[in-house]
């Protein structure tokens, strides 16, 4: 149980850096290419970690490799769709829209492993979709259908993340799968498909400004290297659908960032979505098994 809590304690620091880099996009985007902005994050982040873990990470084994690859070519999804999703559809859609990836991994692992959520995991999802809501949406609560394009990506981006989270549930599940390599690994491989799609579509240059470096180099090594490498090793002492749901503040986190270094305020709708998803969260953590059985003693 305290393995379980610390782990997803790590997962909302990892939420909380990626709220944080919302921002910092925003400021890199003003120089760099999307597919070249990401390149730079996950190669930068992937040749970080190896250097100064490369003893940990040079006995690399076949299995580990290979669930890094799947994993990689997930995370390209992911990315290119949050990235491209945002340009072509409105930041509410965008915001809901990848953040849907909460829903998809328990009808996944129902779909394909039969395997069923518990009650309360249902239940938190509920409240968590709600509360994305309340928080993303407009006051009518409309999606712009004007701007499928848009949309179509940021579903890919929530579709490829559950991919990502399941598949890294079941790779750290297996003994043979070093889960702090598979962390390092799948940011190669994630960064060199971002090389090659830059390469051909787009025209890649090295920042002008010390701003945009220096966001580059915290998206890089904080919300990138960091980041992904705790997911891996967290995901051996939870679920899927408990990381889901965690992932979820992320828009509450960035709406946090937002306020602070933004200015952007957000309204009391938004505000009532934001504390429904932080204690959907807290649902997840509550042993209700235990508290059932301490009941039954008391009797």
């Amino acid at each position: 149980m305290k393995k379980n809590l610390k782990a997803d304690l790590m997962l909302v620091i990892v939420t909380l850096g990626w709220g944080i880099s919302y921002y910092l996009m925003d400021i890199a985007l003003s120089d760099v290419d999307a597919f070249t902005l990401n390149a730079y994050r996950f190669l930068g982040a992937f040749f970080v970690a190896g250097l100064i873990t490369f003893n940990k990470i040079k006995s690399v084994n076949r299995e580990t490799l290979k669930y890094s690859i799947f994993v990689g070519v997930a995370l390209f999804f992911v990315y290119t769709g949050a990235t491209f999703g945002v340009k072509y559809t409105t930041l509410s859609n965008s915001g809901f829209l990848c953040a849907l990836a909460v829903m998809f991994v328990p009808i996944f692992e129902f779909l394909f492993f039969r395997k069923k959520p518990e009650r309360k995991i249902v239940f938190a999802v509920t409240v968590s979709l709600i509360g994305i809501m309340l928080l993303t949406l407009e006051d009518d609560f409309s999606i712009n259908i004007a701007n499928l394009k848009g949309d179509m990506l940021c579903i890919m981006c929530a579709v490829a993340y559950a991919i990502d989270l399941i598949i890294t549930d079941r790779a750290v599940a297996k003994p043979e799968v070093n889960a702090y390599q598979l962390g390092v690994f799948q940011l190669g491989v994630t960064g060199t498909l971002m090389l090659i799609m830059a390469v051909i579509f787009e025209k890649p240059h090295l920042p002008e400004t010390a701003e945009v470096w220096q966001s580059i180099i915290f998206l890089s090594i904080f919300c990138t290297g960091i980041a992904f490498i705790v997911q891996a090793v967290a995901q051996q002492y939870t679920t899927a659908s408990h990381v889901g749901i965690i992932f979820t503040l992320e828009p509450v986190f960035a709406g946090i960032v937002a306020f602070f270094l933004a200015g952007e305020v957000l309204t009391v709708k938004a505000y009532i979505g934001a504390a429904l998803m932080i204690g959907a969260l807290f649902i997840t953590e509550i042993d209700f098994s235990g508290i059932k059985k301490l009941k039954g003693s008391d009797k």
